[in-house]
């Protein structure tokens, strides 16, 4: 799957709610491996700064994004629209502190994108692929976010309130495709008792009926009441009447738990990666949402490339009688049993270390170790095949080695061990010289590491 951007750009203004500002937002397309950033046009100096987790300075009524001074609110709207449909690379512009609210959902940032288009980019998506639970909870509130290993990304969000309206709600994404009219529409919602402490921090200066719905499940007197619908510009509500004061009727039934959800997923963009993994949401909030976020990609800077996936009963993209049609390696020194993936940038071969290997006879008899340099040999081997089999007569070329930088060994290899080595084209192929990184794997530990420039020559 390629990495995707916007085909053009598109722009959507309304109302901070907030600041009760009057803002402008625009979307652009962007290069591969941008990501998400926000521009702020107001301030000088345009500062940018990129949607990540780590970058996230307030969770208390929104997520914040901030680099120095300068921070974005509400932002999750729209990047869980950018991320539902697959845009991994957006330049966005505000000329304010926040995005504006629109009506409360993510359906005009679905609606713009599909009208500006999405187009497809030169270079593969880069998963976040759970492999294991990675949990996080919070006692006090009852809180827990629950991320498991899936073939797709997909959530499962469950709320419970103190209100007689919505006690507990539960909402589900099973596939992105649904994201769009299932999740999109649905509004944000706010209780009459938070809307008077927003009112006195001054935090809720644009909002409205339209734009949110608004649970009234605890009495106030008739005054309170009134001045609450003064401040939000609405008609004056009976206050013996609890219930949803709104202008619109609920998208759905359970419009708030699918609210979350699409909270969740705009959080959760905050990795800079799409995902293969299904989330379990319990009472999620934009603090919580943070913390595994932040979990995530301190994982992601610890490992610059997740560990192949390795299913031995899968069909191999390449078997062992293809490697030899390619390779002219032969026993003892062919050092790739069978290829799993391949893309035109990478490829991810097997090695099965068996107790029979020639080189364990003297290295060492009482203690057998896989020598680092046949690790090497071995990456060399699976980049080989990976340039070769993009060559017309491919069997008609060989591999040589150039130059080898950056080695370590980490780990040492014994018998019984399967290696999985990722190899990767760190720049174009040219004039028959190809550039690589190697990384080996043992599970989800790496073993070696190389840099290495081969050469492609005609056999005579």
């Amino acid at each position: 799957m390629k990495q995707k951007t916007l085909q053009n750009s598109f722009t959507l203004s309304g109302v901070g709610l907030h600041t009760g500002l009057d803002i402008i937002v625009t979307f652009n397309p962007a290069p591969v491996d941008y990501g998400y950033k926000i521009k702020r046009v107001d301030l000088e100096n345009q500062p940018v700064i990129e949607a990540l987790a780590e970058n996230v300075v307030n969770t208390q009524r929104g997520t914040v994004i901030g680099k120095g001074d300068a921070t974005v609110s509400t932002i999750e709207h729209g990047l869980s629209a950018l991320f539902a449909l697959g845009v991994d690379n957006c330049l966005m512009e505000v000329n304010a502190s926040e995005f504006p609210i629109l009506d409360g959902s993510a359906l005009e940032y679905v609606k713009e994108i599909r009208r500006a288009g999405i187009v497809e980019q030169n270079k593969d998506k880069d998963f976040y692929v759970v492999r294991k639970k990675i949990e996080v909870s919070d006692p006090e509130t009852g809180s827990k976010l629950a991320l498991l290993p899936d073939d797709s990304f997909c959530v499962n969000s469950f709320i419970e309130f103190n209100s007689q309206f919505i006690p507990n709600q539960s909402a589900s994404m099973d596939s992105v495709t649904d994201f769009e009219t299932e999740i999109a529409p649905s509004r944000t919602f706010v209780f009459v008792r938070d809307i008077q402490q927003l009112r006195k921090a001054g935090l809720i200066k644009g909002g409205n009926l339209d734009n949110a719905i608004v649970i009234y499940e605890k009495k106030l007197s008739q005054k309170e009441l009134d001045d609450i619908a003064d401040e939000l510009n609405v008609p004056h509500h009976d206050a013996e009447e609890l219930g949803y004061l709104n202008n619109r009727e609920l998208m759905f039934p359970n419009e708030p738990a699918r609210h979350k959800l699409l909270d969740v997923i705009g959080d959760m963009a905050l990795i800079g990666k799409p995902i293969k993994g299904r989330l379990i949401a319990t009472r999620p909030g934009h603090r919580i949402n943070n913390q595994l976020t932040r979990l995530i990609r301190r994982d992601i800077k610890l490992n610059e490339v997740q560990p192949p996936v390795y299913d031995p009963a899968r069909e191999p993209v390449m078997d062992n009688n293809r490697i030899r049609e390619l390779l002219p390696h032969r026993y003892p020194f062919l050092m790739v049993d069978k290829i799993i993936q391949m893309t035109d940038k990478y490829i991810v071969g097997v090695k099965n270390i068996t107790t029979n290997e020639p080189f364990f006879v003297g290295h060492f008899p009482q203690e057998p170790v896989m020598p680092g340099v046949l690790q090497i040999e071995a990456m060399a081997q699976t980049g080989g095949l990976l340039v070769l089999a993009g060559l017309d007569e491919p069997e008609r070329y060989s591999t040589y080695f150039l130059k080898i930088d950056n080695v370590k060994f980490r780990h040492k290899v014994v018998p019984g061990d399967t290696v999985i080595f990722r190899v990767e084209l760190t720049t174009e192929l040219r004039r028959g010289i190809a550039t690589m990184r190697g990384l080996a794997f043992l599970g989800e530990r790496v073993v070696s590491e190389a840099d290495f420039t081969a050469q492609i020559i005609k056999n005579k």
